[in-house]
């Protein structure tokens, strides 16, 4: 039965990629291309010659058909065009329709420059965000940074050249001076990898080239809500007035930034009424 392979290639250096992805790219009958210069570029670096076709964000809708048709006679590549398809790049339509079809979907994992900059960056590793490429507009970029103000864990976003500094300096404003790690041209030959404060990187970055990579410090511990005898006095007082825990848990969560499982979980503990 055909398969949809969705295959990782290298986010720069072309020995990066794996034996697997080669043996897939050789055998299948096209391989779906979010930049073909590229992927040729890969091809002929490994001698491989496949049917190519192009699949981006422009022609995305309009070439489903003709990739769903190849795949009905067999099997089908999706490469983006650096890294694993479907990361903010094209792919979620073709692979939904291929589900949606009873197509096998087999993934053939490899390079990612989110997790490729996470583990070098310094930072928590344990829980993150990824954010995508922050929005082009000010007005956009500025509200989603406020929607990640409070995470705790991780933040990682892609940027590019141009925008850099006006990014750098909206994350001053909204989330302050946090460490950062700022990734440039990973596995590239100019590979960069920056670390230290939002300011320290307004001043290191004057004029950046490449592809950059953020790599975001959390919302620090010191700065999360406490659980503290004052409240649990409050949330006490509450549990006695006869006030449900959904009341009283929603009301405090609300007034003290607390999360409503740890307001939940000190509910449970005290005595019955």
């Amino acid at each position: 039965m055909p398969a949809l392979y969705v295959v990782a290639t290298p986010i720069g250096n072309l020995e990066d990629i794996s034996l697997r992805a080669l043996r897939i790219l050789r055998e299948v009958k096209l391989i779906a291309a979010e930049d073909t210069r590229k992927t040729r570029r890969l091809l002929s670096a490994y001698t491989i010659k496949a049917k190519v076709t192009s699949y981006h964000e422009h022609n995305k809708w309009t070439k489903l058909g003709y990739i769903l048709n190849y795949l009905a006679e067999g099997d089908v590549a999706l490469v983006a065009e650096a890294g694993m398809p479907g990361v903010s790049d094209p792919g979620y339509e073709l692979i939904s329709a291929a589900w949606e079809r009873g197509i096998q979907v087999i993934p053939i994992p490899g390079p990612s420059a989110v997790i490729t900059a996470l583990v070098i960056s310094g930072l928590p590793t344990d829980r993150f965000t990824y954010i995508g490429f922050l929005p082009h507009k000010a007005g956009s970029r500025r509200r989603l940074l406020q929607s990640v103000g409070s995470e705790y864990g991780t933040i990682i976003a892609f940027e590019s050249p141009h925008r850099l500094v006006a990014s750098l300096n909206d994350i001053m404003d909204i989330l302050g001076d946090r460490r950062i790690a700022i990734c440039r041209e990973l596995t590239k030959i100019h590979e960069e990898v920056f670390r230290g404060t939002v300011k320290q990187a307004l001043e290191h970055f004057v004029e950046p080239k490449g592809e950059f990579t953020l790599i975001i410090e959390g919302k620090r511990e010191k700065e999360r809500p406490q659980l503290t005898a004052n409240i649990q006095k409050r949330l006490n007082s509450m549990h006695k007035s006869g006030l449900t825990a959904r009341e009283v848990v929603a009301k405090l969560a609300s007034e003290t930034g607390l999360s409503r499982r740890e307001l939940y979980r000190f509910w449970l503990k005290l005595p019955k009424v």
